[in-house]
């Protein structure tokens, strides 16, 4: 067994395709106004719209059980982190040593923390 997919849901889907594939870059493989999934190795992530307000701004708590945290990995953490903290985007835990990785935390707009760590093989 493995993981397929993740969901994501979001309170402005334009607000968050822009996060997702302008900010983090992620390649989008279908695009709508309630459903958009990007095509990562592996397995897909998607947003779907949700009902109610987000919490942008807010770090939501993922480690709270029914919680979840995307993770991504990319081959230089540090020009990837100067990049989105120039977009604008929030971090909330500078590239730092995570267990023998250097991992940082950026919330997305509704304030779902996601993890980027550093390919190990870099």
């Amino acid at each position: 067994m493995r993981v397929t997919y993740a969901i994501v849901f979001v309170s402005d889907m334009k607000r968050s395709i822009q996060f997702y594939r302008g900010a983090l870059g992620l390649p989008v493989k279908f695009e709508s106004s309630h459903w958009t999934e990007f095509d990562t190795p592996g397995a897909t992530l998607a947003l779907h719209l949700g009902e109610g307000p987000g919490r942008a701004g807010q770090a939501s708590i993922p480690e709270s059980p029914g919680g979840c945290r995307p993770g991504f990995g990319v081959p230089d953490l540090q020009s990837f982190h100067s990049r989105v903290v120039s977009l604008g985007v929030m971090c909330i835990q500078e590239p730092k040593d995570v267990f023998g990785s250097k991992v940082a935390i950026y919330l997305d707009p509704d304030g779902l923390a996601v993890s980027v760590g550093e390919d190990r093989n870099a």
